[in-house]
């Protein structure tokens, strides 16, 4: 079992002087791509295209020159609600090793695998480097367009996978609908008057803490369903429903 987390935009700075090591050696092209891209903008040309504010110089800056820079733990190197609420420190060897995180400038990364600090959402449109061709020079694909089926195929080689990615993640490497191989999760608050409504921000939380329930139960090796993720998480006090491969768990 492989649980996919969304990443978040904001990032713990600092790490350590080593080598990037990121797993799915299959990406490495278009990971590689995407960092030369990068680096080739300036400054101000990179925060136009990302459309990043004032603040955030900084980061642009860094996106520059990510080959060189330093390197954390991926799970570290998130931060925000559901990074908060997952407590990584706190997870044995064995939960991290059923956590992965989407991300735009790698695809997929595991959770023990060591990341810089960078600047890059689902969302953005990167201009191609620039070549001795007029239609490469004028490209400004979609990250979607960039990753193709690549996250898709690798994740898909990965036996069960709960997918907690947002939509904007979960496009650059869609799962099949209703394959008893992948799961989504939709959480949902009860209102006085018995209705329902989808969580918004604070879905990151409650994600996060379904992520730790699931990763480290002692059967988490053995999970193959969607049956086993409600298990789990009913055993551990959770309120949660299954419509076809998606958990709704309910707050």
């Amino acid at each position: 079992m492989l649980i996919v987390l969304p990443p978040s935009e904001t990032k713990a700075p600092g790490g350590v002087p080593d080598a990037m090591d990121v797993s799915f050696p299959s990406l490495d092209p278009i990971r590689q791509e995407i960092m030369a891209d990068l680096a080739a903008l300036e400054v101000d040309e990179m925060m136009a295209a990302l459309t990043l504010p004032p603040t955030k110089r900084e980061e642009a800056q860094g996106n520059r020159t990510l080959i060189d820079a330093p390197v954390m733990p991926a799970i570290y190197r998130y931060t925000g609600v559901l990074y908060d609420a997952l407590d990584a420190e706190t997870l044995p060897d064995s939960a991290l090793a059923h956590l992965a995180i989407g991300s735009a400038l790698f695809g997929v990364a595991r959770a023990t695998d060591t990341i810089p600090r960078y600047r890059l959402s689902g969302g953005s449109k990167l201009p191609v480097r620039s070549t001795s061709s007029n239609e490469q020079q004028s490209a400004v694909p979609a990250m979607k367009a960039r990753w193709g089926s690549a996250i898709t195929d690798v994740l898909a080689a990965e036996g069960f996978v709960v997918d907690m990615r947002s939509g904007a993640y979960q496009q650059l490497g869609p799962l099949p609908k209703n394959d008893p191989a992948s799961m989504t999760v939709r959480v949902e608050s009860v209102q006085p008057d018995g209705s329902r409504k989808v969580v918004s921000h604070f879905n990151k939380h409650y994600k996060g803490e379904l992520a730790r329930v699931v990763a480290v139960a002692p059967d988490a090796g053995s999970v193959s369903s969607i049956s086993d993720v409600a298990d789990i998480a009913a055993a551990a006090g959770m309120t949660v429903e299954i419509n076809g491969q998606q958990l709704t768990l309910v707050v």
